[in-house]
C-alpha cells in the first residue's frame, strides 16, 4: 500500500522530446487573431507555481496573457477550486495546462466553459469515475522516485533521491532549490474519484518526457493515447516544464492557435477526431 501511495505522488511532473524540437524559440511577438489569448498553468505535486517562470516568460513574449495557479495540494477539491477560481478571472477563452498531478486537476476543472483546449505536461489524465491511483495499475514506477509520507498523510520526495527522481537534467543549483522548496501533497488526494473528464469534450495535447523517472513510460504513452492527445516526446526529466520550457511553451502556443479555431459549442467527437492522436 505504501508503494502504491508513493507512486501516486509521482503525479508531480515529467516530459521529453527530440533535440531538434527542444531548441524551439518564440517565432513571433504577436499571436494570431484567431488564437486563444489566455493560458492558465497548473503545477503538480512537490512543487509550486514558480517552476513555470520560464514558460510564463516565453508565452508572454509571444503575446499571451498567462495566469499561474498556486495549488494548495491539501486536497483534490482544494486544487480544483483554486484552478476554477483562476479560470473565472479570465477575460475570454483559455488553454488550460497541467503538469503531473496537475493533469488530474485540469481533467476535472477543464469542463469550465472558458476552457477551449487542454495541455498535459508529463501529466495524469483519469476518466470520470476513476481515481488518480488507478492510473498506476499494471505499470511499474522507476526505482528512482521514492515518496516519504509523514504521520499526517502528506508526502515528500525523498531528499537524497530528489535529483534522480524529479529533475535529473537540471543544474545542481536548481535541483537544490527545487528540493528545498518542494510542497508536500495530501496523499489521500490520489484516492478521490473524478466527477468530470474534460478531455472527453475538449481537444488535448501532451508533452511526454522520455527520461521521466516519476512514471512508467508506457503509462505516459498509454494515457496520452487513451485521451486522443497530440503527443510531443521530449528527452527530459519529470521536471520537463522547468528544464525544457521552450518546448513546453511551443506546444502550448500550438494548442492556443488550434483551439481558437474550434467552436466552443461544437459537440464532442467520440473518436477524438479533434485531437489529432499520434502513436508513441
Amino acid at each position: 500500500m505504501r508503494n502504491t501511495l508513493q507512486a501516486l505522488i509521482l503525479a508531480a511532473s515529467v516530459v521529453t522530446l527530440p533535440p531538434s524540437v527542444s531548441q524551439a524559440q518564440p517565432t513571433s511577438h504577436s499571436i494570431d487573431q484567431a488564437a486563444v489569448k489566455n493560458v492558465v498553468l497548473v503545477h503538480g505535486a512537490f512543487a509550486d507555481g514558480s517552476g513555470w517562470r520560464k514558460v510564463y516568460e516565453d508565452l508572454t513574449t509571444r503575446g499571451y496573457r498567462v495566469t499561474i495557479v498556486q495549488n494548495p495540494l491539501t486536497s483534490f477539491d482544494d486544487d480544483v477550486a483554486a484552478t476554477r477560481r483562476a479560470l473565472d478571472r479570465q477575460d475570454g477563452p483559455a488553454v488550460l495546462v497541467g503538469h503531473s498531478w496537475g493533469g488530474t486537476v485540469i481533467t476535472e476543472a477543464g469542463v469550465h466553459p472558458k476552457v477551449r483546449g487542454l495541455v498535459y505536461v508529463s501529466a495524469l489524465s483519469p476518466d470520470a469515475g476513476e481515481t488518480t491511483a488507478q492510473q498506476y495499475d499494471g505499470y511499474t514506477t522507476p526505482p528512482e522516485f521514492v515518496i516519504e509520507t509523514s504521520e499526517d498523510g502528506f508526502g515528500f520526495i525523498k531528499p537524497d533521491g530528489f535529483a534522480a527522481g524529479f529533475a535529473a537534467d537540471a543544474t545542481k543549483g536548481d535541483v537544490d532549490f527545487l528540493k528545498a522548496s518542494q510542497v508536500p501533497i495530501n496523499m489521500a488526494s490520489f484516492g478521490v474519484k473524478l466527477r468530470q473528464a474534460a478531455w472527453r469534450t475538449k481537444p488535448s495535447w501532451a508533452v511526454i518526457a522520455t527520461e521521466d523517472k516519476a512514471f512508467d513510460q508506457r503509462m505516459l504513452q498509454d494515457m496520452a493515447k487513451r485521451i486522443g492527445a497530440k503527443v510531443t516526446n521530449v528527452p527530459a526529466s519529470h521536471a520537463v516544464y522547468f528544464t525544457q520550457s521552450e518546448v513546453v511553451a511551443a506546444v502550448i502556443d500550438e494548442a492556443a492557435r488550434q483551439s481558437g479555431a474550434v467552436s466552443p459549442s461544437a459537440p464532442a467527437s467520440s473518436d477524438h477526431s479533434l485531437r489529432s492522436p499520434e502513436g508513441p
